[in-house]
C-alpha cells in the first residue's frame, strides 16, 4: 500500500436480511483508496448505496465482506479496545441531517466537547472549553454560541456545529454523508468553501458523498460513481467530466442542469437503464482505461461506451 494512502476499501460488501430468503444487497464488491489530504467523491441517486458505504468505514455497520484498510490497521473486523479508539479520534461523520444529528438537551459546548472528555483529551473542562472555542472560530462561530441549544440555529449554523464537532478530535478522515443536501443553495456553498479552508489548512482527507456532480466537481480530486451497490466508474474529476465512459455516468452528467435557459431547452438528456447492459454488475469486471480511470462493464461493453 501506497505511503500517502490513507483509506483502502477492497471488495466491500454490505448485504441486509429481510427474511429467512430475501437478502438485499447494498453494497456489493465496491474498491477505492483516499489519500492523504484529498477528498474522494462518492456519487449515484438515492438508494445506489453510497450512505450505506460510509456508515460500512466508519463500522456503524459490521461490514459483511470485504477489507477496509485505515492508515495500514485492518478495520473491517472485530476490533480491539485500542483499535476502536483509533478510529473514533482519527475518523469522524458529518451527518446528512444538522438536527437530528444534535442533542437538543445539550449546550454547543457541550456537544463539541463531548468527544474530548470521553476519550480523555482534555484533562479539566477549562482545558475542553478553550479547545471547543478555538474550533466554533474556525468554522466561522463565535464563543458566545457556545452556550446556546441546537434549535437557536439556522440549518447552515446547525451543519457547522456538526463540522467542529467532527473536526475536534483532529482526524484525519472525514466522512461527510450527504452534508450539504438539506442546506440552502447559497449556505451550501459557504459549508463546502469552508471544508475546503479547513482541508488546505489542517491536511484533513475526505470521502464527500452527494448526489450533486456540479458541487462533487468543485470539492473533489477523485471520484467514484455508485450505482445499485456497484461502482460503475471511477476517476480523477477530468476524466470522469472529459471523458465519461459508462452510459449510468453520461446520464448522471446530462443531468446536471445549465444556468442557460436556451441551452437548457435544447440539451438531449442521456437516458439509462441497468436493462441496457449486455452483462450484469456481478459478472462484469473493472476495465483499465488510463490514468486512474476504470469502468465496470466487459471488454465489448466498454469498447462499445467508447465509440459513442
Amino acid at each position: 500500500m501506497m505511503s500517502d494512502t490513507i483509506l483502502e476499501v477492497k471488495e466491500l460488501k454490505q448485504y441486509f436480511r429481510l427474511s429467512r430468503k430475501e437478502i438485499v444487497r447494498a453494497v456489493d464488491g465496491i474498491s477505492f483508496t483516499i489519500e492523504k489530504g484529498k477528498t474522494y467523491g462518492l456519487v449515484g441517486e438515492s438508494g445506489s448505496g453510497k450512505s450505506t458505504t460510509g456508515r460500512s468505514i466508519i463500522r456503524l455497520y459490521k461490514p459483511t465482506g470485504g477489507q477496509i484498510l485505515f492508515q495500514g490497521t485492518d478495520i473491517s473486523g472485530k476490533l480491539k479496545a485500542d483499535e476502536k479508539k483509533f478510529l473514533h479520534t482519527k475518523m469522524q461523520m458529518i451527518f446528512q441531517d444538522p438536527m437530528a444529528c444534535l442533542n437538543p438537551r445539550k449546550k454547543v459546548i457541550d456537544i463539541i466537547g463531548e468527544g474530548l472528555m470521553i476519550h480523555k483529551v482534555c484533562k479539566t473542562r477549562e482545558e475542553m472549553e478553550q479547545k471547543v472555542y478555538q474550533i466554533l472560530d474556525l468554522v466561522g462561530l463565535s464563543k458566545e454560541h457556545a452556550k446556546r441549544y441546537p434549535h437557536q440555529f439556522s440549518g447552515g449554523q446547525r451543519q457547522r456545529i456538526g463540522i467542529a464537532r467532527a473536526l475536534v478530535l483532529e482526524p484525519d478522515l472525514i466522512i461527510a454523508d450527504e452534508a450539504i443536501s438539506a442546506l440552502d443553495v447559497s449556505i451550501q456553498a459557504q459549508v463546502v468553501n469552508l471544508m475546503k479552508k479547513i482541508q488546505k489548512e489542517t491536511g484533513i482527507a475526505y470521502l464527500f458523498i452527494a448526489h450533486d456532480l456540479s458541487m462533487v466537481k468543485y470539492i473533489s480530486d477523485h471520484i467514484g460513481v455508485l450505482h445499485l451497490g456497484h461502482l460503475v466508474e471511477s476517476g480523477s474529476v477530468e476524466e470522469i467530466f472529459e471523458n465519461p465512459i459508462h452510459p449510468y455516468t453520461k446520464s448522471l452528467l446530462t443531468a446536471i442542469p445549465v444556468p442557460n435557459p436556451r441551452v437548457e431547452r435544447t440539451k438531449v438528456l442521456h437516458e439509462y437503464d441497468i436493462s441496457m447492459l449486455d452483462c450484469p454488475y456481478t459478472e462484469s469486471k473493472r476495465i483499465y482505461i488510463g490514468g486512474t480511470h476504470y469502468v465496470l462493464g466487459t471488454e465489448d461493453e466498454v469498447e462499445k461506451w467508447r465509440k459513442e
